[in-house]
């Protein structure tokens, strides 16, 4: 797999992206706290954005199952060019409108660029090194992301706030150029896209076919409600503690951690099988989420995050190689858009959720409910299993 000059391309690729991203979204943080009082306009103008991701979503996974996926990333890739343009204007004119454009022409070009590059990746390795490559992109994504926020506070320290940006547009450039040199086979594609139209509609026909796919979708909830909080909940604990010192430490551990488990999990799978992995991992994350009922206590906190981490590491990678296995690659490009938009709803269901709770019930509750919810799916998932063992069993065994 390491020969392969795509895998690389791939790597590379989303780390530079990823470098973008950071940058771009500290810039957008420190540009609002300049021009936008309100703490709820701000969460409107983001929004903005995340509802343009989601109106266009369906589009974008038709395109991708109709197109060649190279040819879709680099496009993706212009539109991202073209949004730090918009921002460009933003602070030339210190206008809000441009930064809502460059917030909706960004996401546009994710909802296309994501979807694609999840079809891309089993085109490129064989079936028994799918776990390899999806754990190292999320490497690659933590990595970025790290470096890049922790880049970008430190320019924001020394030099303008347009220094981001120009950043931010180099790297998108150099995504551009990167992805010209993916070599893929997409002659068995081309016939298929004279000859089909799928729509968008039937992806939820063929997700109630596939019930391994259909549990997995459901059983992503229970990361996606420890991530949506995520960052009000380390809030909150630097609050408990009274230090600032406690988030940083929080995110360094649960980065580390989550390295660590992406980086170890083709071991485990060598040893577990990817059922018996996926519903310990769900366990597991569910028993963390509970574990912040004792979160006034510094140790307990930082295991939490630690253990949580690490978890999430194993549970992505396992999760994204049952989709691309499962799914039929007819099907990719509006399947992995499909889940992006459900992933995005979720993440915003889950913030709004958890700063009402926060409010509501304090820390400990908001754990203690998500907690429950979590591990109670993972049981009532986890006997369905063994009711449909014949035929879910089968279908992990002889694909892993």
């Amino acid at each position: 797999m390491w020969h392969n000059r795509n895998v690389w391309i791939i790597l590379l690729g989303e780390f530079v992206v990823g470098l973008g991203l950071w940058a771009g979204i500290i810039g957008n943080l420190a540009f609002m706290q300049e021009v936008v009082p309100s703490d709820f306009h701000k969460s409107l103008i983001i929004a903005c954005g995340i509802l343009a991701g989601l109106v266009v979503g369906p589009l974008a996974g038709r395109i991708i199952d109709q197109s060649k996926k190279k040819t879709v990333v680099q496009q993706a890739s212009i539109g991202r060019i073209i949004s730090v343009l918009f921002m460009f204007m933003a602070l030339y004119t210190n206008s809000v409108i441009w930064m809502i454009l460059f917030l909706i022409t960004l996401q546009i070009a994710a909802a296309f660029y994501m979807p694609a590059l999840q079809s891309i990746i089993p085109m490129i390795v064989k079936d028994k090194d799918l776990i390899t490559l999806n754990a190292w992109q999320m490497n690659a994504r933590t990595i970025s992301r790290i470096i890049g926020t922790a880049a970008a506070g430190f320019m924001l320290s020394f030099f303008e706030l347009k220094w981001l940006y120009i950043i931010s547009l180099i790297v998108y450039m150099m995504m551009f150029v990167i992805t010209s040199f993916l070599q893929l086979d997409e002659t068995s594609n081309e016939s298929k896209i004279n000859k089909e139209k799928g729509s968008f509609k039937e992806v939820l026909p063929m997700v109630k076919e596939h019930p391994i796919v259909l549990m997995t979708l459901v059983l992503m909830l229970i990361p996606t409600l420890f991530l949506g909080s995520f960052n009000l909940v380390i809030m909150k604990i630097s609050e408990i503690h009274q230090s600032t010192t406690i988030s940083g430490l929080l995110y360094t551990v649960e980065g580390i951690g989550f390295m660590l488990g992406a980086a170890s999990l083709k071991l485990i799978t060598e040893r577990v099988k990817i059922g018996t992995l996926l519903f310990s991992l769900a366990f597991i994350i569910g028993s963390m989420e509970l574990m912040l009922l004792l979160s006034d206590i510094q140790f307990f906190a930082l295991m939490t995050f630690g253990i949580f981490g690490f978890s999430v590491g194993c549970f992505f990678p396992t999760t994204m190689v049952i989709f691309q296995k499962q799914v039929p690659k007819d099907f990719h490009g509006r399947f992995f858009s499909f889940r992006n938009m459900i992933d995005s709803v979720i993440f915003q269901v889950v913030l709004l959720s958890t700063g009402m709770m926060l409010d509501l019930i304090g820390l400990s509750g908001m754990g203690l409910v998500f907690g429950v919810i979590s591990l109670s799916l993972t049981i009532s998932f986890l006997l369905y299993s063994k009711k449909k063992n014949v035929v879910m069993h089968a279908h992990l065994v002889s694909k892993n």
